[in-house]
């Protein structure tokens, strides 16, 4: 399966600056050659208010503003691009979290250390086969 990431703004959030080379690395070899890059969940926001990503791809624990928080100001119904996929990335990939990232509205939930393959496999899954959004008085998000 083949998708063309090259044209699409894909915006990589996390306070580790090695995992963001990493995953622009990765992004970089499947052709993608917008990639935007924030520290934590307050710089991504001013960011993607200035220049709305067509992909999200956010670690869970940061400082400041952190990936969970950031997916709950993207998911609500108003905002900017509150329908653009997110994926989360995370360490910590306890049952518990992976559910709860499911009910914030993330489209896919990867763990560290993450590896081209499946993160190839989660971005293709949402170009190709994009979810429909639900919008009930508690959740927003596919």
């Amino acid at each position: 399966m083949y998708i063309d990431v090259a044209p699409l703004d894909i915006m990589v959030i996390d306070d580790s600056a090695y995992m963001r080379r990493i995953v622009s690395a990765m992004l970089r070899g499947f052709g993608a050659r917008r990639i935007h890059e924030a520290e934590d969940g307050a710089d991504a926001l001013e960011k993607i208010e200035m220049q709305p990503p067509d992909m999200i791809i956010v670690d869970w624990v940061m400082p400041v503003l952190d990936g969970a928080e950031l997916v709950k100001l993207i998911r609500q119904p108003n905002f900017v691009c509150a329908y653009v996929p997110i994926i989360m990335l995370s360490g910590h990939t306890e049952r518990s979290r992976v559910l709860a990232s499911s009910k914030l509205g993330v489209n896919h939930f990867l763990s560290k250390p993450v590896s081209a393959k499946a993160l190839y496999n989660r971005m293709a899954d949402c170009i190709l086969y994009p979810r429909r959004f639900v919008s009930t008085d508690e959740y927003f998000g596919p």
